[in-house]
């Protein structure tokens, strides 16, 4: 089997060779620990899990990638990124959606654009406040912009068509986005204060990445639409399951029925916090997949193949806190999924970015559990 076959048998619950080996991803403070720990500088940070392969005792040969097919939904033009004032420790920023916040003064606007790192930061403004700046912001999402695009689409779709690589196309859910523009706080006072507004703004995400999505099918079919959502917290949901129902699951159903009308196999999404609430109304809405599904807040891959058989394959869900402590700590974190494994629908890898405190002997350690639970060794 090839990549792309490996993937879709596994989260379609087929008979696999063997798991996509999937660690997870060190971020630059982890990347900087791991050097002075023994990684070698000129290993480039998308080859460190192959490198780590290879200490842990791998001989398989490592698959060719390739590209994916990427359309931009975010906002054009984008805000000036800009550091608007600098104190003794942190500094306020602008940030490219709009929003103004304060983080540490070792970190620019640049950290905000992508997940360099892990950024702690307090929200002062976002770009959203009254229906005078929704109008405003409307005009930053005209989903037929050339400039959307990937360049020479036309061309990429006709080379992707015999990929051996598993792609797929990412946009950010209704709730996400809402909270982008409006801040978290903000809009969680709208869903009982403004429930029309919020309901305007969620159709218009939903007619947004509907139009952007049909764009793109017309070019290529990828594996995967995936949705980032990030809607709860330790042991609850952002948002009441009743709330997600009446507000959420329409747009996501309607992004269902076109997914899957353009033969796309995999519907997943991607929320921090417990997510046992929100996997049935997932399901409801045709979503199949779902990650990172982090156990330090409560969630439990075992408990969820129980409840929700197999309705739902998973990404993720690897204690990262267990990583951390190594040694016996992990192995018994990885025997305590190699049920779920075994049972399929279930690519194990860490259950968010792999966090500084894992150190580079004990993340070695890890790929080599993992490669032997996946059959890569």
């Amino acid at each position: 089997m090839n990549d792309r076959e490996r993937h879709l048998a596994v989260l379609l619950f087929e008979q696999p060779d063997r798991i996509p080996l999937a660690p997870g991803y060190g971020r630059k403070s982890t990347r900087e620990r791991w050097r002075r720990e023994g990684l070698p500088g000129e290993i480039a940070p998308d080859a460190i899990n192959e490198y780590a392969y290879r200490l842990a005792g791998g001989t398989l040969p490592k698959e060719p990638g390739g590209p994916g097919f990427c359309i931009r939904e975010q906002m054009i033009p984008e805000f000036e990124e800009k550091i608007l004032e600098e104190k003794k420790e942190s500094r306020i920023v602008q940030d490219w959606k709009g929003n103004i916040c304060e983080i540490g003064s070792e970190f620019d606007p640049s950290y905000l654009r992508n997940a360099l790192d892990f950024v702690t930061r307090r929200w002062i403004k976002c770009p959203v406040e009254n229906r005078e700046d929704w109008k405003a912001m409307q005009k930053r999402y005209d989903p037929d912009d050339p400039a959307r695009l990937p360049e020479k689409p036309e061309l990429l779709g006709r080379q992707l068509e015999q990929r051996k690589h598993f792609i797929g196309l990412h946009f950010s859910g209704p709730f996400w986005q809402l909270r982008e523009w409006c801040g978290f706080e903000r809009l969680s006072m709208m869903f009982y204060d403004e429930p029309e507004l919020v309901r305007e703004m969620v159709d218009f995400w939903r007619d947004h990445v509907s139009r952007l999505m049909k764009i793109a099918f017309t070019y290529c079919r990828p594996d995967m639409v995936h949705i980032s959502e990030d809607m709860a917290y330790k042991a609850h949901s952002m948002l009441s399951p009743e709330m997600c129902r009446e507000f959420l699951l329409p747009c996501w159903k309607a992004w269902g029925e076109i997914i899957r009308g353009a033969g796309v196999p995999v519907y997943a999404v991607d929320s921090d916090g417990y997510i046992g609430e929100l996997i049935p109304i997932w399901m409801e809405a045709g979503i199949n997949a779902c990650d990172p599904v982090e156990v330090a807040a409560g969630n439990d891959i075992a408990v969820f193949r129980r409840r929700f058989g197999r309705n739902m394959a998973y990404r993720g869900g690897v204690d990262k806190r267990e990583m951390a402590k190594g040694g016996i700590h992990i192995e018994r974190e990885i025997k305590r999924l190699q049920p779920v494994i075994d049972d399929g629908g279930y690519i194990p890898g860490c259950d968010h970015g792999v966090p500084s405190d894992v150190s580079w002997p004990d993340y070695v350690h890890y790929v080599k559990l993992l490669a032997r639970a996946t059959g890569w060794l």
